[in-house]
């Protein structure tokens, strides 16, 4: 049965809205980082259509996963534009993640801005970036 020209949405119903969102992001980190589904191009494809809306919204994690999504699998540079500010900005809300892939990125053009998000990252206690700081800046 329709119900046409009547809005059935209630208080109560306008609050699921956020746990719906949780879900379509643990959804998505769950499909990038299962083993046998996270290397699948329509996979990842399904993955930041998911993430798109949280990356919009703030969720950092989301800007940080969507990012590096489009830095790496994505051909044109238009996407490769939008993933580096996502990166950005979520290297500077403190995802060590997105610090140590933001710094990747800057490493050619911007030496002394992939050693500051890379002293950030190992801070933060990322091994990694501890590796890279030693390679790419040896004392």
């Amino acid at each position: 049965m329709k119900f046409r020209g009547k809005n059935l949405a209630s208080p109560a119903a306008s609050t699921l809205a956020p746990p719906a969102k949780r879900f379509s992001l643990k959804v998505a980190l769950w499909l990038l980082d299962s083993p046998r589904l996270g290397g699948n191009p329509q996979v990842k494809h399904l993955a930041g259509r998911l993430l798109k809306q949280p990356a919009r919204q703030g969720v950092v994690v989301a800007q940080s996963r969507l990012g590096q999504m489009l830095c790496r699998d994505c051909g044109n540079a238009r996407d490769r534009r939008i993933g580096h500010e996502l990166l950005r900005q979520a290297a500077r809300a403190g995802d060590r993640r997105a610090q140590l892939e933001y710094a990747r990125l800057c490493q050619h053009n911007e030496p002394e801005q992939a050693r500051y998000w890379l002293e950030l990252a190992a801070g933060q206690g990322s091994q990694e970036a501890r590796r890279l700081l030693r390679q790419w800046f040896p004392a």
